[in-house]
């Protein structure tokens, strides 16, 4: 028979080796595991865990970065999450001069991600969108996450053009879009969210993308839109990886697109863009 601080001691022990110094977890992930309500609240009183929000938990370790929020949501909370669009070019210095590193975090995901995300203190926004909604929704890959989080395996190949980055001195693995897929998140947010002045700055950087990624990204797209204006981009900058794009296997629809309000109309990709857009 084991005394109760003996049985404390060991779920602390444990508790140590699931949850790493510096990531988060949520109540309902500590209930699963078996940490009940007077426990987490011990565990907070002596300073081996802290709470910065009402049911949220960490090991705490210096000050908490967004991105150990990702990766806690991705390799331990189970979320399939990632940062696409915007952020993903930038944490790739994507970030054209003309445009300070925007302060919100741009998230992709197929399912519902808690409420706490939003209230989370000295964070920047998370912006979360809906990553099936012009691309095949994605199966699960948090399991090979967290794998990888104890230093277990060889790093997972995810599917859908997401790479991994490995964050921060423990190399923990953050999951985020590949540029050519991050390109296209971008696209899909205009007009209504971003300028079309920013995503040619951006198209304009983008001379290594991967045609073969790019071919398959664009067979999948269910948007005519973004793939039309993706072709619009490309074509103003002609960077070689364009000419191995087959386009006879992409649909790019039919009939007339209105995208930019008052716009002119691009008679070769039959969609509405700024009069502003001069050619290059």
């Amino acid at each position: 028979m084991y005394s109760d601080s003996e049985r404390k001691s060991g779920k602390l022990n444990q508790l140590e080796r699931l949850l790493p110094e510096g990531l988060l977890v949520d109540a309902r992930w500590l209930e699963a595991h078996g940490y009940s309500r007077a426990l987490r609240s011990q565990y907070v009183s002596s300073g081996w865990l802290k709470s910065p929000l009402r049911g949220v938990y960490w090991r705490p370790r210096g000050a908490i970065h967004w991105e150990q929020v990702v990766i806690s949501l991705q390799a331990l909370l189970g979320h399939p999450v990632s940062v696409g669009g915007r952020t993903a070019l930038e944490m790739r210095g994507y970030s054209h001069y003309l445009y300070p590193t925007q302060q919100a975090v741009h998230l992709y995901t197929d399912h519902k991600l808690p409420s706490w995300l939003s209230k989370l203190p000295e964070m920047p926004a998370f912006v979360v969108h809906n990553r099936s909604r012009f691309l095949p929704a994605l199966p699960a890959y948090s399991d090979k996450l967290s794998l990888n989080l104890a230093g277990e395996g060889e790093q997972p190949r995810l599917p859908g053009a997401l790479d991994i980055d490995k964050w921060g001195p423990w190399g923990w693995p953050l999951v985020r879009s590949s540029l050519e897929r991050a390109i296209l998140e971008l696209i899909d947010e205009l007009p209504n969210n971003i300028s079309f002045d920013m995503v040619d700055k951006f198209m304009e950087g983008l001379v290594t993308l991967r045609p073969r990624k790019l071919q398959a990204l664009l067979e999948e797209a269910q948007s005519i839109k973004v793939k039309r204006l993706f072709f619009f981009f490309a074509d103003r900058h002609r960077h070689q990886w364009l000419d191995r794009i087959e386009r006879s296997n992409i649909d790019l629809g039919k009939g007339k697109r209105m995208i930019a309000r008052n716009g002119k109309l691009d008679k070769t990709y039959q969609i509405t863009v700024p009069e502003d857009m001069d050619a290059l």
